[in-house]
């Protein structure tokens, strides 16, 4: 029988047991002492050891390897305001990766409320179950504020990855494009279209890592975020520039790098025309980009383009980041994911794409060679190096940056 994706998918997810992650038993449960040593009586053991130390819940409980994604199901993928229940595949999707990549167990929560202050308390009083957090698929700006107040209320890593994986990821690619392209972030040109988590957190990170903040021309829905428009909130304030730009064509006037996190087909042939010489487009909406690959590269010739779709060259994939990036945070117990940290993923995953490719990954995408250039610009998802270069990157980060509370083996 031949079945359509969308039969693949339903099928997939519910034979031959519903859902895709489960829990595991770690430990014997052979014999009679197992189970005593497992439940009553010998679990009051660790339970009065934590209670008179709460940092031995790493060493006799799960926590210290396990993550809690959470969403509300306001923003989920590309399919807007599902509503809690209806984001569970998408949470139990994370805990896949989280787990295929770097080890990680994850409990999804679902919460069903949209009200922040209830948002956050609901996150507070669970939070010493894990030892971190994944936020996940929650509409800005909503996401800004619950993630902060989060960050300064926890003691584990709270890490929005719609905002800073992404941003992440776009960074390192971004980095290694104007490195080719024979550009500086200091000096370029940079147009966002797309005024959400994705977009602000990319932002953001591209500043602290020297973007001149002048240099950047956000747009949303009703055009270029500018200083004369009186309907921005805070954070799309701190991106309102003094200028005469008003549309997306003008934005892309001499611009050097265009990034997408908006909509498909947004982004005109006509638009990618006025851009300077050697652009850089990241074109990450996702299944359908901001313009499609062969459109561009047939406009443009001296063209560097990436897409979020793994069947076209340069995938900006948030997988290259938060397994990893939770592993080496989980790995030194570290108490936040701070910048010191983001910015060294961003750098270890730059200098990856520089190193040959093993061959291991030429088989896996069945390709004959791959190196360094306009279509390798960061690492491909499935790089067995990942899981050693980041995670280490991470730790020595948080090491060094006073937010580890265990030294890195």
């Amino acid at each position: 029988m031949t079945y359509t994706y969308k039969e693949d998918a339903l099928k997939y997810h519910a034979e031959p047991r519903p859902g895709k992650i489960a829990t595991a038993i770690t430990k014997s449960t052979e014999t009679q002492y197992d189970l005593s040593l497992a439940y009553t009586p010998g679990v009051a053991e660790p339970v009065m050891e934590i209670h008179h130390d709460p940092a031995k819940a790493y060493l006799y409980t799960a926590k210290s390897n396990l993550v809690g994604v959470i969403t509300d199901g306001t923003a989920v993928l590309g399919l807007g305001n599902v509503g809690a229940l209806a984001g569970k595949p998408v949470m139990e999707g994370k805990g896949v990766l989280f787990k295929k990549f770097a080890d990680i167990d994850v409990f999804d929560i679902e919460v069903t409320t949209t009200d922040t202050e209830e948002f956050i308390k609901t996150v507070e009083n669970i939070a010493c179950t894990f030892g971190g957090i994944n936020l996940e698929d929650i509409a800005a700006p909503a996401c800004f504020e619950i993630e902060r107040r989060l960050q300064e209320s926890l003691d584990i890593p709270v890490f929005h990855d719609d905002q800073h994986g992404t941003a992440i990821i776009i960074a390192a690619g971004l980095i290694n494009a104007l490195k080719i392209q024979e550009k500086t972030l200091e000096d370029a040109k940079i147009v966002c279209l797309g005024a959400g988590a994705a977009g602000i957190a990319s932002m953001n990170l591209l500043i602290a890592l020297g973007a001149s903040p002048e240099n950047i021309y956000m747009i949303d829905r009703k055009g270029v975020i500018h200083d004369g428009r009186n309907d921005l909130n805070e954070y799309k304030q701190a991106f309102a520039n003094t200028t005469d730009k008003r549309t997306l064509d003008d934005a892309c006037t001499d611009a050097d790098v265009f990034i997408g996190v908006s909509g498909p087909d947004l982004l005109s042939e006509a638009s990618l025309m006025k851009m300077s010489a050697k652009p850089i487009v990241f074109a990450l909406s996702n299944p359908d980009p901001e313009i499609a690959p062969r459109l561009a590269n047939e406009a443009r010739s001296d063209l560097i383009m990436a897409t979020g779709r793994s069947d076209f060259p340069n995938q900006v994939n948030n997988v290259l980041g938060f397994p990893f990036i939770f592993r080496g945070a989980l790995d030194v117990h570290a108490t936040t994911i701070n910048q010191e940290m983001q910015m060294a993923a961003v750098h270890a995953l730059a200098e990856l794409a520089h190193k040959p490719v093993p061959k291991s990954i030429l088989k896996a995408y069945k390709l004959d060679s791959l190196e360094f250039g306009v279509d390798y610009i960061i690492p491909k998802p499935l790089d067995p190096r990942l899981k050693d270069t980041i995670p280490q990157a991470i730790s020595k980060a948080a090491i060094e940056s006073n937010v580890a509370r265990k030294p890195l083996i």
